[in-house]
């Protein structure tokens, strides 16, 4: 099995769990075990999940605003979450490749693996909720017709990305590419930076 094959396999499990309930305030089951990557994985795609649906109701254009603005802080931390979560799945990968001899004429890639891993699990999530709107019997035939061309479109670059992130794993292993991983900065998030935070003090 590639580790896209087994990601991918781990994002649908957890967008199937989220789904039992479809609550965004459903307690997470993890059920793999710590500190392996599929827990890793599992737990990215659910934070994912549930920002999905949180950005659903927030432009709900009736939604109370202390609401709206209690939602979008809780967004923002999820953000935060989904963030700290993929640099601890480069750190598996700088992990797993440590040892590697890098060639004299390896390149860099434009992401890091988790990165491209994060793109896989919104896609995971794009396509489930494009499959739900394709199968709806209340929509018409225009709606269904144009759904399931965007849900082709969807599963064509699945399988794209998927391809492309086991090659770069590859290459990696190999030593033809290495990895070189910059943490993300967020600028907003800290009080120390955040001029509208740092000027209040």
């Amino acid at each position: 099995m590639t580790f896209t094959e087994k990601a991918n396999t781990v994002f649908l499990q957890a967008i199937r769990d989220y789904h039992l309930k479809d609550d965004v305030d459903t307690p997470i089951h993890n059920p793999y075990e710590r500190d392996t990557i599929e827990y890793d994985l599992y737990m990215k795609c659910w934070i994912d999940t549930v920002q999905w649906h949180l950005e659903d109701i927030i432009r709900d254009p009736h939604i109370d605003p202390t609401d709206a603005l209690a939602l979008k802080r809780r967004i923002d931390r999820s953000n935060q979450d989904r963030t700290d979560l993929v640099e601890e799945i480069d750190t598996y990968f700088r992990r797993l490749y440590q040892d590697v001899a890098v060639q004299k004429d390896a390149r860099l890639n434009t992401e890091s693996p988790a990165w491209a891993v994060d793109r896989l699990s919104i896609l995971a999530l794009k396509i489930w909720h494009m499959r739900e709107q394709v199968e709806r019997k209340d929509a018409d035939e225009a709606h269904v017709a144009r759904c399931q061309a965007k849900l082709d479109v969807l599963l064509e670059q699945q399988l794209d990305l998927s391809t492309a992130i086991d090659q770069l794993l590859d290459d990696i292993a190999e030593g033809r590419k290495y990895m070189k991983v910059y943490r993300q900065m967020k600028m907003y998030n800290d009080p120390a930076t955040n001029p509208i935070l740092y000027k209040k003090n």
